[in-house]
């Protein structure tokens, strides 16, 4: 094999690079790795992101009251223009990056699959709530001090006012439920996404769903973190002229309270996310999946010994595609990750080197343990990664791995395969684990021992 084949073979991804959707049977997989990419990034990274997110949705809540304040259209439709408008708040967070609560919960998938603990998740969750929690606030100051409430002879206010004393009127069951169906509808958008690597393809999957759970008046808790925060400050702020203007008595506001905001509705809708997005959502799926992969059948293709070579059988049970040998990724580095976290995470899930992906979970690179322990003096994984890495696609044969295994073409392989070829690679030589790549995004690796029990002798 020449050079360029040995290039060639090694860097083999088989995606077609006008592609732009993933199968659908990998959707768990990229939700995995998207838990696990919120779990193990950065705290103040994370946290700086959490804040942008609650800014984001903050306005998209202005924009909701905006386009909805003095409708003469009938209800529904003013809803769901308003619906449409709020959507930006999600496009935002997904399109420009940040960490919102909401969406943070799939990360029960990469947790129940043991890609994160209970205490890494526990902190990620608390971090990008606090996070949310501040950009929502701070987007409420700024309202404020900019007199939005004026707006439309003091009507926006009005409108304001109204919403935010309107979810406070919800019973604690009611209000956990519409939680709930908010972020099942959330969740969803989100996981649409992960079909697609278009911005704009992404950007128009989270317009519909966040525009039913905004006009059906589900509940989302950073929302309510920026809206009834709203509320009661026009309430304790706005000035008495304001109240003579629009005719009202701010006393009939007087249940627009911090105790009762968190009391009836935060803690219940916050609940209710969690589990409508993290359990129905993400482990719905997750559970749908690995029940239907404890279906597929075994791979029993064999080889058979001749003196000292190993030939392997050419028959269609021999050629069984990767996908059925395909598993979720147990751990996965960033190239900023620090040295002794990433040797951290080799122990304590059990493996020898992981694959090294970028935010946009595209593969940059491999790392091994070894190497950690050889570049002790060095900082972050990016320092010492490699990039030659034996990659392949869910739709290859098994040849095209053990093919680039052996440093063979695929009638070498076929006619003269031996178990004393050398591997020229020294990157693939110290490769236990091979990264499975479909439309540029890792979704999950095969490893040498799935390999050997592929290709067990006979």
């Amino acid at each position: 094999m020449n050079n360029q084949q040995t290039s060639n073979l090694v860097n083999k991804t088989t995606t077609n690079n006008n592609a732009k959707f993933v199968e659908a049977n990998t959707l768990t997989q990229h939700a995995q790795n998207f838990g696990a990419d919120k779990v193990t990034k950065g705290a103040w990274k994370s946290f700086g992101l959490a804040i942008f997110a609650g800014a984001f949705i903050a306005m998209a809540f202005v924009f909701y009251i905006t386009v909805t304040t003095g409708s003469q259209n009938s209800w529904g439709i003013t809803r769901l223009i308003g619906g449409m408008a709020f959507s930006l708040g999600l496009i935002l967070v997904v399109v420009c990056g940040g960490e919102l609560f909401t969406s943070t919960v799939l990360s029960c998938v990469a947790w129940v699959e043991k890609k994160v603990s209970t205490p890494e998740v526990i902190k990620c969750w608390g971090r990008v709530y606090i996070g949310n929690i501040l950009g929502a606030l701070l987007m409420v100051l700024l309202i404020m001090a900019a007199g939005m409430y004026q707006l439309d002879s003091g009507r926006w206010g009005l409108s304001a006012l109204n919403i935010a004393q309107h979810k406070l009127h919800h019973s604690w069951t009611q209000a956990f439920v519409l939680g709930m169906l908010c972020n099942m509808l959330v969740c969803l958008g989100v996981w649409m996404t992960f079909t697609t690597k278009d911005i704009l393809t992404k950007a128009l999957l989270l317009i519909l769903p966040v525009a039913m759970f905004v006009s059906s008046g589900f509940e989302h808790s950073i929302a309510n973190l920026f809206m009834v925060p709203l509320g009661i400050s026009i309430y304790q702020f706005a000035d008495a002229s304001w109240f003579a203007a629009m005719n009202i008595d701010p006393a009939q506001y007087a249940d627009l309270t911090v105790a009762g905001f968190v009391l009836n509705n935060l803690i219940p809708v916050t609940l209710g996310n969690i589990v409508g997005g993290g359990v129905v959502i993400g482990l719905g799926y997750w559970f749908t999946e690995k029940v239907d992969s404890q279906t597929l059948p075994s791979n029993n293709a064999g080889v058979i010994k001749t003196n000292q070579q190993i030939k392997v059988r050419t028959q269609e049970a021999n050629l069984q595609s990767i996908k059925a040998l395909l598993k979720p990724t147990p751990v996965q580095l960033f190239a900023d990750t620090a040295l002794y976290q990433a040797l951290a995470k080799l122990t304590q899930y059990g493996v020898t080197g992981a694959p090294v992906v970028n935010e946009q979970q595209q593969l940059i690179g491999y790392i091994c343990g070894q190497d950690i322990l050889e570049s002790l003096n060095k900082q972050t994984v990016g320092e010492i990664m490699f990039t030659d890495v034996l990659t392949a696609s869910p739709d290859d044969n098994l040849i095209t791995l053990v093919g680039g295994l052996m440093h063979l073409n695929h009638s070498q392989m076929v006619n003269e395969l031996t178990l004393n070829s050398k591997i020229g690679l020294n990157g693939v030589a110290k490769q236990d684990l091979f990264p499975i790549i479909d439309s540029g995004i890792l979704c999950g690796v095969v490893s040498r021992a799935d390999i050997a029990q592929q290709l067990r002798l006979q």
